[in-house]
């Protein structure tokens, strides 16, 4: 079993380290991507897809030599959340940083600072999931490499 479990996290953390790349890149020349969401999305498929079969291994009977491995398996899924919490919080800052109490405050000015706001708020939403797929590939990683004894 220990092959699948570390081809899973290799796959994962391949996955997530594309979505880092493509999204430092967008948000680097702010560009929009739809790629970028998808394989965001899909990394963080991956990733339930790898805790979920690491732990039905687990509980067939067949455990890890380190413990630290669980850590590597589980902080992804934090990190995840997490990175998502901020996402959403992310057009509250832009639009708190611009004074405008909400969206609809927005209709008041002109297209072009419309436009802006919400290039604003797209990148940092890039940003925050972008620098979220990096850890974890790191940690996806580092679970590849602690698999051992499964």
């Amino acid at each position: 079993m220990n092959g699948v479990v570390v081809a899973a996290a290799w796959i994962a953390a391949v996955l997530n380290l594309a979505a880092a790349v493509w999204g430092a890149y967008c948000w680097h020349g702010f560009r929009q991507s739809p790629v970028f969401w998808r394989l965001a999305r899909v990394g963080q498929g991956a990733i339930v897809v790898f805790a979920a079969l690491s732990g039905v291994i687990a509980l067939t009977g067949d455990t890890p030599d380190d413990d630290l491995f669980w850590i590597y398996v589980l902080v992804p899924l934090g990190v995840s959340f997490v990175a998502e919490q901020f996402r959403i919080l992310s057009a509250r800052t832009v639009l708190d940083q611009r004074g405008l109490a909400d969206a609809q405050a927005m209709r008041r000015l002109s297209v072009g600072e419309q436009e802006l706001i919400r290039e604003l708020i797209i990148r940092r939403e890039t940003g925050i999931m972008a620098l979220a797929a990096l850890a974890n590939a790191f940690l996806l990683a580092r679970a590849a490499m602690t698999a051992a004894g499964f």
